[in-house]
């Protein structure tokens, strides 16, 4: 009797992204939420030095931009916690439990330093004044380091062990049960042209591809939106 298998996804490679490891579970989202990421850190890094303290306007816009990136990330990092790395930790060989229970170390580290850096821009959204700006500025350096160590981490060898150990069932029930249960359309209006912002078509549809249909349709309809909000944000970066 002749067996048919199915073939594995080509996983997406986004830039900076350290690792795509192969396997069964098609990882689009999760690449495109890292560089998002990715992305926003750099952003604001670059933003805060150069935006003008008299410009008000610009600096409450940038600690509401702010609040977004933290809301996200908060629901994906609890998301990992409750429901991925206990999957995968009760199915690891000891190398593998060391390494999940490296994730949530990281994921520790890296809460302290934003909420420091959420701290700082509600103050400056309020007062701006240098000394503010400066000390936030080296936070925002010290969160993008930390939060690119841990992405990078985690795509070489947390996403193995998910394509190791994970079904695409699996990865389907986790992601309804710890990412999207909970949530309504409010937040997938916010997440959903963020988590794509600046994505060349062809990622962006592959992207969607796994995401599924409603999460094209919210995109059309919430996007210029975002991207009017997205340049009040930051205008004193060259795009």
């Amino acid at each position: 009797m002749t067996t048919t298998t199915t073939p594995w996804p080509t996983q997406l490679r986004l830039p900076g992204q350290a690792a795509a490891p192969a396997g069964p579970v098609p990882m689009h989202v999760m690449y495109v939420m890292h560089h998002a990421f990715r992305r926003d850190l750099a952003a604001f890094a670059a933003a805060v030095p150069i935006t003008p303290l008299a410009d008000r306007d610009t600096w409450k816009a940038l600690s509401g931009r702010w609040a977004l990136f933290a809301e996200v990330l908060h629901e994906h990092h609890t998301g990992e916690d409750t429901g991925v790395w206990p999957f995968l930790m009760d199915r690891a060989d000891a190398k593998g439990r060391a390494t999940l229970e490296a994730m949530e170390s990281e994921h520790a580290e890296i809460d302290p330093l934003l909420e420091a850096c959420t701290t700082g821009f509600e103050v400056l959204a309020r007062r701006p004044d240098e000394d503010g700006r400066a000390a936030l500025a080296v936070r925002l350096v010290a969160a993008r380091e930390s939060l690119g160590r841990h992405l990078a981490h985690e795509e070489t060898e947390a996403i193995a062990l998910i394509q190791q150990l994970m079904t695409p069932e699996d990865w389907h029930r986790i992601d309804e049960e710890h990412f999207k249960k909970g949530h309504g359309l409010g937040y997938f209006a916010r997440l959903v042209p963020w988590a794509v912002h600046g994505l060349p078509r062809d990622l962006r549809a592959q992207a969607f591809a796994e995401a599924g249909k409603p999460f094209e349709v919210l995109w059309w309809l919430t996007r210029r939106g975002f991207e009017r909000r997205e340049r009040r944000a930051f205008p004193y970066l060259e795009v």
